[in-house]
């Protein structure tokens, strides 16, 4: 049995489900196997629109779910309301997925679905994740990790699948580029999405802008890194960002990698 056949029949015994829906490359991929394996009267793929979710992957959310005739249902969190998520200490992600995870839960109780389920997978494991203690909380199913893919095998199975979601770039929580213990503010959010959306328009599909207060640290992956050598891309980027409130515009030559905010914390807990 490989690995889509695990899940698929992992899903079986769900009888329905809530989805935690962002539109992104695993929760597509997610709620494709499952409209492929359960009725769809018994599939609500559930979106949650916040202040740190961009309005780019709203959209691209609210097509994939047309895409495959699948009820979506867009819900607002605000954790901005939040004081224990504005603090922005290391268990940030455990109150932002504690208001997405209630609110799906009760979603569940109230129109009958069996469970919710979202689209952690193996990878998500090796990572600082505190979250998965909410998720353990209100009883939230990962049949992505159940059944042993990897973002890889996610993408691989993806493009099988013929989704063209297989080869998006990463997507994650605006609060992500902010350093812990720097508060979260709404007007930080919206110069970071800015700042981001400016870039991807260049041409630069996979970016993050790290905020360190006035300072904008630009990851991009490897490959691209070359077309900040040429003094008019460069130019662009920095007025524009300046135009943003960002007094240094800086190049990480280490290039994107998903959660490198987590760098420092993850050396202080090996000391």
């Amino acid at each position: 049995m490989n690995k889509l056949q695990k899940l698929k029949k992992i899903i079986s015994r769900f009888d329905s489900c809530v989805v935690a829906f962002s539109g992104g490359v695993d929760s597509s991929f997610l709620l494709k196997v499952v409209r492929d394996v359960l009725p769809k009267n018994r599939i609500l793929a559930v979106t949650a629109v916040s202040d740190t979710y961009t309005r780019s992957e709203l959209q691209q959310a609210k097509r994939f779910a047309r895409s495959i005739d699948v009820i979506h249902k867009v819900i607002f969190t605000d954790e901005l309301k939040d004081k224990n998520f504005v603090k922005n200490s290391i268990q940030r992600c455990y109150f932002c997925k504690k208001e997405l995870f209630n609110n799906l839960t009760g979603i569940a109780r109230r129109d009958g679905f069996r469970v919710c389920v979202d689209a952690s997978n193996l990878d998500d494991m090796r990572d600082y994740r505190p979250g998965s203690k909410a998720k353990k909380e209100f009883g939230v199913k990962s049949p992505l990790q159940q059944a042993g893919f990897t973002k890889n095998d996610i993408r691989l199975f993806s493009k099988k699948l013929n989704l063209k979601t297989w080869d998006l770039p990463a997507m994650a929580c605006l609060a992500s580029r902010i350093p812990y213990g720097e508060e979260i503010h709404k007007n930080t959010l919206r110069k970071i999405e800015k700042a981001e959306r400016f870039i991807r328009a260049l041409g630069i599909d996979q970016v993050r802008v790290r905020y360190h207060s006035d300072i904008a640290r630009i990851e991009v992956r490897r490959k691209d890194i070359k077309r900040f050598l040429k003094n008019f891309f460069c130019d662009k980027i920095i007025r524009y960002l300046k135009s943003l409130g960002f007094c240094y515009i800086v190049l990480d030559l280490e290039g994107y990698r998903a959660g490198s905010l987590n760098e420092r914390l993850k050396q202080n807990l090996a000391a």
